[in-house]
Order: structure tokens, then sequence, then C-alpha cells
């Protein structure tokens, strides 16, 4: 579980964050959801630690990110995982080499562990046989399943998603949904995912943040957002092609 109370973030005159308090829970897929400019690329990178908050506390299982000193640090981070929107696989290195890179670099297995690891990570993501190949010969969605299968190498506590459907189909998209639920409930991980995809907030959306201009506006289930009467959540919400054919079916 990660706590989150009351925290703010500035960048010279500009409050982004403006006293955010949340829980995402153990076990459950958490969204961030919002707007274009909202604050919730800002919220992810610093619950990871990649902007050091001005004021409030992260607090990651009992332990305040901001009280841990360097080593304490580094050792929070081998239990993270990222999902990067641009998927950020090396073009020069294999399928295999991409989901062991963080084991040759943070872990103490041997070489044929390592395999060993890469290959169960890519049979979770139902890739059997692309152990050989580079990133460019795969897919886009293929690509994705890679880039889970890696941050999910290290069997973390926490994984982060940035935007994981981002350039993929529709179909596609549903494929990476649920095999991010799957693995959230198989591992039981803290899984925050930050989206602007509406499917994925009725689909895998057992716990969702709504943020508007750096503050947290509403907070509720897939299913409870369809009935919310909450007019930022609605205008926000309704304004997808998808949730006005809902509207239309109710």
């Amino acid at each position: 579980m990660i706590e989150v109370n009351f925290i703010h973030k500035a960048f010279g005159d500009k409050e982004i964050l403006k006293g955010i308090d949340a829980t995402f829970f153990q076990g459950k897929t958490n969204l961030i959801i919002g707007q274009s400019g909202s604050g919730k690329t800002v919220f992810l990178k610093s619950l990871v630690g990649l902007h050091e908050i001005d004021q409030g506390e992260i607090i990651y299982d009992d332990r305040a990110l901001g009280a841990l000193n360097n080593r304490e640090r580094k050792a929070l981070r081998t239990e993270m995982g990222m999902v990067f929107q641009g998927n950020a696989l090396f073009d020069s290195l294999t399928i295999e080499e991409n989901v062991s890179f963080a084991l040759s670099m943070f872990s103490d297995m041997s070489l044929s562990e390592r395999r060993d690891r890469a290959d169960f990570c890519l049979q979770r993501v139902n890739l059997p046989n692309v152990h050989k190949q580079f990133p460019s010969e795969l897919s886009g969605g293929m690509q994705k399943r890679v880039a889970i299968a890696r941050a999910i190498s290290m069997n973390p506590k926490y994984l982060f998603c940035d935007e994981p459907n981002s350039g993929l189909d529709p179909k596609t998209a549903i494929v990476i949904d649920r095999l991010l639920q799957e693995i959230t409930q198989e591992f039981n991980i803290t899984t925050v995912i930050n989206t602007h995809d509406m499917n994925s907030v009725i689909e895998i959306g057992d716990h969702i943040i709504f943020i508007k201009d750096g503050t947290k506006a509403w907070q509720g289930t897939g299913e409870q957002i369809l009935n919310t009467d909450n007019p930022e959540i609605v205008d926000f919400v309704y304004s997808s092609r998808l949730f006005q054919r809902i509207r239309e079916n109710m």
C-alpha cells in the first residue's frame, strides 16, 4: 500500500500539486485520471521519487520516502517496476536482454538464473518465442507486453504504468488492461496507472483518483464513476464518446 498525505509540488512560482491525499491499495489496479495539465504526470513522478515534493509525505508500507537515506531509497527502488509510455526498450538489446536488464544490474542472479527469470516473465505476458528478437521486430502491442515483462522481472511490490495504452488500437489496449489486472491480482502488487483511457476506467478501475488543477477532485471505482453526480468528473468523463454511448443505453 502507498499512502499520500497532503503533498505539494511547485516548479518555480507555478504550483502543480496542491495538497493531494490518496491511498493506493495492494492487489488493486489504482488509476489516476485527469485532463492534460491537471498534474497527474507530476503526481506519478513524485510517487516514484523522480520529483522531490515540497511538502507532505509519501509512505510505502510504513516507510516515508522523504525520510529514507540513499541506501534505503535504492533498496525501495528495487521493489518498484515501471512501464513507460513509450516502452523505453533498448533497441540494441534482444528481448531477453531487455527483460533481464534490471536483473543484471540489481540482482546477484547467475546468467542462467536471469535467463530463466526472463523466460518466466515473457511466458507470463504470452510472448513465449521472442527471446532472440529485437524490439523493432515486434508490434506495438508486443513491445508493450515486453515492457510489462521487464517491469515484473524483479518481482516488484509496486508497479507504475504511465499511459500504458498510448498509441495502441482498442483491441490491443483491452489485452494490456486485462494483463495488468491479472498480474496485479496474481502477485498481489500495488499497481498505479496514469491513464486517459476511459475503457480502462470501466474495465479495471478498482480504485480511481481524479485529479483536477493539482487537487484530488473525486475518488471511487469504475462502477461508481458511471453514477457520480460530481459535475467536474461528469464533464470530464462524459466528453468521451465511449461514455456518451454508455449513458445513452443506461
